[in-house]
């Protein structure tokens, strides 16, 4: 019988990520931004993608940890698996892939991540893991448009016009910092456009998992228990608010900007 010791991570390319990310992940996009892609093995089968990058808003984020460099932490992009893999193969995945930035990447402290309370999960997964969970926060960025599209309000503050070969409404709008005058308010946004959206009712939940635990004494903002998630009404499970465990396909933020490279990681199994 296959436990989780015997997946294996090795580092892929993005087009095999990205390609593995959309058909599975809930929301069946991509970080663009994802510098690092580890593929989650089973006889050799590709099964579960791991994605890393910089975090959209990297110095609002790197001042969760007071004294870390730029190039000290990373956000956990994206995750997905399929339903082959045994059981609490995700954890298991987490803690190799940690062990891999360890040894090759040693100047990465920490790493964030962003459960998805709204459409997806409160991130079990992530406590599994043994993350710490530092926020929780009404999420007011996941719009739904009038076409009927889910879209992270990001993406809006990253669509240029005509950037595109495939139509699409919302992707092909005017910029928005054009039709903003530079500013960055959804709602000036949408009256410009003549675009409307709501946004969904949820949560976002965030969490940091300390590569180097010294880091841990060094956060600025407070630790939270774990029963905060359920004292504040942000369960999920599935995409189903109350539920009792979540499913493993967190959720982060779209885009970043700026990061130093990782450099290549080599083929790992049971760390």
């Amino acid at each position: 019988m296959t436990s989780a010791k015997d997946i294996v991570l090795k580092q892929i390319d993005s087009k095999t990520g990205n390609a593995f990310v959309k058909a599975h992940h809930y929301s069946g996009k991509v970080a663009q931004n994802s510098q690092l892609h580890l593929g989650v093995f089973l006889d050799e089968r590709l099964h579960g993608v791991m994605q890393f990058g910089p975090s959209l808003d990297k110095r609002k984020i790197q001042g969760l940890v007071e004294g870390t460099e730029w190039h000290e932490f990373l956000e956990l992009n994206r995750m997905a698996f399929d339903d082959v893999l045994p059981r609490n193969s995700e954890s298991r995945a987490l803690s190799v892939a940690f062990k891999l930035l360890k040894k090759h990447a040693p100047q990465v402290k920490w790493v964030v991540s962003f459960a998805d309370g709204t459409q997806c999960g409160d991130g079990t997964i992530y406590r599994a893991a043994g993350f710490v969970l530092t926020g929780i926060k009404v999420n007011t960025q996941v719009l739904q448009m009038d076409s009927g599209e889910i879209i992270h309000a990001q993406n809006l503050k990253q669509i240029t016009f005509g950037n595109t070969a495939a139509a699409n409404p919302e992707r092909d709008a005017p910029n928005f910092y054009k039709l903003t005058n530079g500013g960055v308010s959804i709602s000036k946004y949408m009256k410009a456009s003549g675009k409307h959206g709501e946004p969904l009712k949820g949560f976002q939940l965030r969490y940091i998992y300390f590569i180097d635990p010294a880091y841990r004494a060094r956060l600025t903002v407070p630790e939270l228990p774990y029963s905060e998630i359920q004292a504040r009404g942000a369960t999920m499970y599935k995409g189903i608010r109350g539920g009792g465990e979540t499913d493993n396909a967190p959720a982060s933020k779209q885009e970043t900007e700026g990061s130093s490279p990782i450099p290549p990681l080599m083929k790992v199994n049971n760390g």
